[in-house]
């Protein structure tokens, strides 16, 4: 008999921040990882859009509804643990959910997790902490110059306008299939984020998805005069009473 996939306790995060974010919670159209034993027997990425509800032999069902799956990684967490990235579907509604891991037709013991309307999370290069994804228009980081080798590195400076990568900023204005990209049309979130750069507002330009990935949220905004100076200045989304972590950062001088 196969054994079965095991989901830890508070194992589904954010995509993005990981344990940085709000523990056991989920929003409509979210990249959520999932984390625990005998999740996948092999790893595997996505390679054909929209995603596949199967991927390796591996599902993934919230509330019975299918999630597509963006990669599973087998023995990746620590050389022991496994740990899936899948977007939330779009469709998910009510208070809770539960999530179910099936492998090889062998299911997991639900996990019960919180939906949110909201549960931001900023990309970084490293599981939710450090540079965050935070890009000026030539593709740039906003990082120290030379900081990430292979990578054009600059600080950012008052008045510059930065694309900073994200998820769980929920509903869009405008319907998308669960696991489809963008490129069709702008789509706005419903709900606009402050953008707090050390503290202080920057002006957001735009709230929405990124063209090419429907569970990545793109906000654009302004580094403000006045903005604190450093090499690892705390960049953060505030969603009504949650606020990501501060330990996202950019470079500003």
């Amino acid at each position: 008999m196969a054994q079965a996939p095991v989901i830890s306790a508070g194992g589904v995060a954010n995509g993005a921040a990981f344990g940085q974010s709000q523990v056991g919670v989920i929003a409509p159209g979210e990249l959520i990882s999932v984390f625990g034993t005998n999740l996948a027997s092999s790893t595997a990425a996505a390679d054909s859009v929209p995603l596949s509800t199967n991927l390796a032999g591996v599902t993934v069902s919230i509330n019975g509804t299918l999630a597509p799956i963006h990669d599973v990684c087998h023995l990746c967490v620590g050389g022991a643990g496994d740990q899936l990235n899948i977007q939330v579907p779009w469709e998910i509604t009510g208070s809770s959910a539960q999530v179910v891991v099936t492998k090889d037709n062998t299911a997991s013991t639900p996990s019960s997790v919180t939906i949110g309307q909201t549960n931001p999370g900023i990309f970084t290069v490293s599981s939710g902490v450090g540079t965050a994804i935070a890009i000026f228009s030539d593709g740039a980081l906003a990082a120290p110059a030379g900081s990430i080798p292979g990578l054009s590195t600059r600080p950012a400076k008052a008045g510059d306008a930065l694309q900073i990568w994200g998820t769980g900023l929920g509903a869009v204005d405008s319907p998308i299939a669960d696991g489809a990209n963008s490129l069709d049309k702008l789509r706005n979130t419903l709900v606009k984020p402050t953008v707090l750069i050390g503290n202080t507002s920057a002006q957001v330009l735009f709230s929405g998805l990124t063209p090419f990935f429907g569970y990545v949220n793109q906000v654009n905004a302004v580094v403000a005069t006045g903005t604190p100076s450093g090499n690892a200045v705390p960049i953060q989304w505030q969603v009504g009473s949650v606020t990501t972590t501060d330990k996202a950062t950019i470079a500003v001088q």
